[in-house]
């Protein structure tokens, strides 16, 4: 075949399923499927699942899990207990003063599950709470002077072990990964506020009715 042909039909492909993508992004990705890697000792633990969505979703749990004993790790000493707490001082030091639910949401907790973890962070003087001024229902949260503290040290123990844990990943692989995988996270995280609390069939069909017809 001929290679402008080729590589055109190569484009076509990846636009087809990456409509946003832009050249950058076709190079990368082109080059990192062609590409072989060494694979060290077994895949994952446990059994392998036999779909390969499966085996997707089991590598990028276990390495969720452990990233999150990495990082409760690196955490020690620093006034957080896990890496679930900093998120939420996170959210509400780039909000300033955000409701509390929505600082809850935004981490994907419950809300009682979520209510706990700043109640105890509040209780340990991190956060400090207040009536909202426009709804009296609803409160809102900011950071107390030793909460910003512990936030600005805890950013360089997470950066230090985000970098440890990708450390084998070229930048352009790196950016492939998000590439590839942003648009799983911005889709559930969309939806799961209107899934919770319905059966599992009825939010399958939802979404796969939902990505046949897109």
């Amino acid at each position: 075949m001929n290679k402008t042909v080729e590589l055109v039909n190569e484009w076509a492909a990846f636009e087809m399923n990456h409509p946003d993508g832009n050249i950058e992004e076709f190079c990368r990705y082109y080059l990192a499927r062609n590409r072989k890697q060494e694979v060290k000792g077994p895949l994952v633990g446990g059994a392998v699942p036999p779909l390969v969505d499966g085996l997707l979703l089991k590598i990028i749990g276990r390495i969720s899990k452990l990233n999150m004993s990495y990082a409760n790790l690196a955490l020690k000493g620093t006034g957080l207990n896990q890496i679930e707490e900093f998120g939420m001082l996170v959210t509400i030091s780039l909000e300033k003063n955000p409701r509390k639910t929505d600082v809850i949401y935004a981490n994907l907790f419950e809300l009682s599950s979520g209510t706990d973890m700043l109640n105890r962070m509040k209780n340990r003087g991190l956060i400090t709470e207040y009536d909202d001024p426009d709804d009296k229902r609803a409160k809102r949260i900011e950071l107390t002077p030793e909460g910003v503290q512990v936030v600005e040290l805890c950013y360089e123990r997470i950066g230090m072990n985000a970098r440890m844990i990708a450390n084998d990943l070229s930048p352009d692989d790196k950016e492939l990964c998000i590439q590839l995988l942003k648009g799983i996270e911005m889709k559930f995280s969309a939806l799961w506020p209107q899934h919770k609390g319905k059966p599992f069939e009825t939010v399958y069909e939802s979404v796969m009715s939902s990505a046949l017809t897109a």
